[in-house]
């Protein structure tokens, strides 16, 4: 009755031969199965996607991070008007992704009664699928110049944002 009774307690292998080809399929196989597969994925050079020109893909992986941009500092600072078509144009001309089109008092009102300082604020930071304006091209005080244009345009009555003395050094 005791050779019986630990018949249950026993585990799959039963003999040496079991043990060895256990250990075989366990640890050998899957060592060789990944070796196989390292080869098969490595055995070719893959170029990447859409990389036509391999010089123009390592040129534009090794390019710099950033880059000076010298400008003069000294230059007047530009009209409203003459922003507002070299920036704001392309989307508040046609009214694109919900852009309050020129002279549009009924699309303009609402956000004259919100502020020229979150009008502003809004243009320089982004809103909704309007990307931030500030720190392009233009000085912040152009930006605003632009946002009191189109607001005028609208129905406001902003006036025009002047240099202070700290915009008029940089």
């Amino acid at each position: 009755m005791s050779e019986h009774a630990h018949d249950s307690h026993t585990g799959p292998i039963q003999t040496p031969k079991q043990l060895w080809w256990t250990a075989v399929f366990a640890f050998v196989v899957p060592v060789f199965l990944i070796i196989g597969l390292v080869y098969y994925v490595t055995r070719d050079a893959k170029p990447q996607a859409g990389v036509d020109n391999p010089e123009l893909a390592t040129a534009q992986r090794i390019q710099k991070v950033g880059r000076v941009e010298l400008r003069d500092a000294n230059r007047p600072l530009a009209a409203g008007a003459d922003v507002y078509k070299a920036q704001c144009a392309a989307c508040h001309e046609a009214g694109l992704v919900g852009a309050p089109k020129l002279g549009d008092k009924a699309a303009w009102a609402p956000r004259i009664a919100q502020g020229l300082d979150t009008l502003v604020n809004s243009a320089l930071k982004g809103k909704g699928a309007m990307g931030a304006q500030g720190g392009g091209a233009f000085r912040d005080v152009e930006i605003a110049r632009a946002v009191v244009f189109m607001a005028n345009q609208g129905g406001a009555a902003f006036a025009e944002p002047q240099a202070s003395e700290g915009e008029k050094k940089d």
